[in-house]
């Protein structure tokens, strides 16, 4: 991380300072209800006014027109293309660290591992021991593997990738990729830097050609002994609960909370910065909208509870037969 004072930041954004020495140390952007006093946050959306007015942090991104009362802000034009923009310049991206071997000299590999031709490992990764790596698997710098994994052929793991242990992540698969983030300015969508990281608890199983986003600041999870069926996309700072089914060609948007015990059958969409509660199952085909209570049983487009989407069905799979009964009567 890099450092840098309010007032930097100010100027660099061409912003104005309220309640805030311009001396304060800035050191990382963390979310509202994280932050501390070297960090900065930001307030977009007016929703979350209260969320700011709480939170710990040393300075909030907030447009002219917010509300904040004494808490330090740096007023600019728009807010979430300047934590952007604050994201970069404090959470740069490193520099690989190509080590001119498979297995980077600082890596760690625990007892009994194997690691097949083709296959590496990035600098300072900690592999438990008894894992497995077959052909072509990348493993990125400062991962954590638990004892037992196995990484099926072209698995990458992209830097602090965390698993627990006995996780196997089938052929093909992503986790730690950016998640999807853009911005509009000035006619152009400007990208919005993402240096989280992915956690997978133990136990856990992915199938093939599964992609797991990175969090934009944290992490996005996925609990212990979740499964999750092939072609699955898990969207950033996503958290999935323990021993949920993600059943083939689902997507999660980013920001979304699953509980435990959640089942989510095939080519389900569920949108963003929702919550879904513990034991629920959402049909195949279905498309989640708005967040779910525990053990809701939900199916259609939108997803509403099973019987009146049946009884829905079953109207609509009248009306042909009603209709040509009433032209017969005209």
């Amino acid at each position: 991380m890099s450092r840098i004072t309010a007032q930097d930041l100010a100027t660099r954004l061409g912003g104005e300072l309220e309640h805030c020495p311009p001396d304060r140390p800035i050191s990382e952007v963390r979310p509202l209800d994280e932050a501390h006093a070297g960090s900065v946050s930001f307030l977009a959306n007016p929703k979350y006014a209260a969320k700011a007015l709480g939170s710990g942090a040393g300075l909030i991104l907030a447009d002219p027109s917010a509300d904040l009362g004494d808490r330090p802000v740096l007023r600019v034009s728009n807010p979430y293309w300047a934590f952007a923009q604050a994201i970069g310049w404090l959470h740069p991206e490193p520099e690989p660290d190509w080590g001119g071997t498979p297995v980077h000299p600082t890596a760690t590999l625990g007892a009994g591992c194997r690691v097949a031709p083709g296959a590496t490992v990035g600098a300072r990764s900690v592999l438990g021991a008894g894992c497995v790596l077959h052909p072509g698997v990348h493993v990125g710098d400062d991962c954590v593997l638990g004892e037992g994994c196995e990484l099926f052929s072209g698995v990458v793991l992209y830097r602090r990738t965390r698993l627990g242990r006995n996780v196997r992540i089938h052929a093909n698969s992503v986790l730690g990729s950016d998640g999807y983030g853009y911005v509009l300015v000035d006619g152009r969508h400007q990208k919005v830097p993402q240096v989280g990281w992915v956690e997978v608890g133990d136990e856990a199983e992915i199938g093939a050609c599964v992609t797991v986003d990175r969090g934009v600041l944290g992490p996005t999870r996925i609990g212990a002994d979740t499964k999750v069926d092939n072609q699955v996309q898990v969207g950033h700072n996503v958290q999935v609960g323990e021993h949920c089914l993600l059943v083939s060609q689902t997507g999660i948007s980013g920001s979304t909370k699953l509980g435990d015990y959640v089942t989510l059958a095939g080519k389900v969409g569920v949108v963003g910065h929702i919550e879904i509660g513990s034991r629920s199952i959402v049909g195949g085909n279905s498309v989640v909208a708005k967040s779910l209570p525990e053990g809701s049983f939900v199916t259609g487009f939108p997803a509403r509870p099973h019987r009146e989407w049946t009884e829905s069905q079953a109207a609509l799979n009248r009306l042909p037969r009603l209709l040509k009964q009433l032209r017969a009567k005209a």
